[in-house]
């Protein structure tokens, strides 16, 4: 709504400046996770099917790498689709995972991510989704595996409680079989059971959900 007033008067670019010199000369931020939402509201304000929605959010992407790249973000986690979307009709379910395959299919040859050394990741539980998406997922993050300049998380069929439910069942089984003893067990033990493990900054700096509203839905 501010954006269509702001363009309507001529004053849009001018804010968009303000903003920028705002983030610019903000705190350093290392890593920024997106929560992707209000995609199926957008396409409803328009009369539209919700997956256009989607992918209006999915092309966005790319524009947000950019941003990212300029303000020199290294860190980059995207909460594209939690495990509780699965109760979405399935006509609404099957175009996402259509739209998921056509972008990772592009990020196999897009030129920034090969330019800057972007490491992909799909964190969540991947043996949900359809085995065609599985198999595209897997060629990228092989990819990218040994790209360590930027790194590009997909949140995809996550969900906060069962990334933690993985991990415990990992440290109790290092425990049982004697690789890990109880007394060493802490924060820091507990995060390289998680998804974001391969990373070295897994805290976000800053956490925005682009429909505006203030919760994170089990999101990290």
């Amino acid at each position: 709504m501010l954006k269509n007033f702001l363009s309507i008067i001529g004053a849009y670019k001018l804010y968009e400046k303000w903003l920028w010199f705002q983030v610019k000369n903000g705190p350093k931020l290392e890593h920024i996770a997106i929560i992707m939402d209000g995609n199926r509201r957008w396409a409803s304000e328009k009369e539209r099917n919700p997956w256009l929605g989607h992918k209006k959010g999915a092309d966005t992407v790319e524009h947000l790498l950019e941003w990212c790249e300029l303000l020199g973000v290294k860190f980059v986690t995207l909460y594209t689709f939690s495990t509780e979307n699965f109760n979405r009709i399935p006509e609404e379910i099957e175009e996402i995972m259509k739209i998921a395959e056509e972008k990772f299919r592009k990020l196999l040859t897009n030129e920034r991510i090969h330019r800057n050394k972007v490491h992909v990741k799909v964190i969540g539980q991947v043996n949900l989704l359809p085995e065609s998406l599985q198999d595209l997922i897997s060629e990228v993050e092989i990819a990218t595996a040994n790209y360590k300049n930027q790194f590009l998380n997909f949140a995809f069929a996550y969900g906060g409680r069962a990334e933690i439910l993985n991990a415990t069942k990992s440290i109790v089984n290092k425990v049982i079989n004697g690789e890990l003893n109880l007394e060493d067990i802490n924060e820091e033990t507990f995060e390289k059971y998680l998804y974001t493990s391969h990373m070295p900054n897994q805290e976000p700096d800053l956490i925005i959900r682009t429909s505006g509203e203030e919760r994170l839905s089990g999101f990290l």
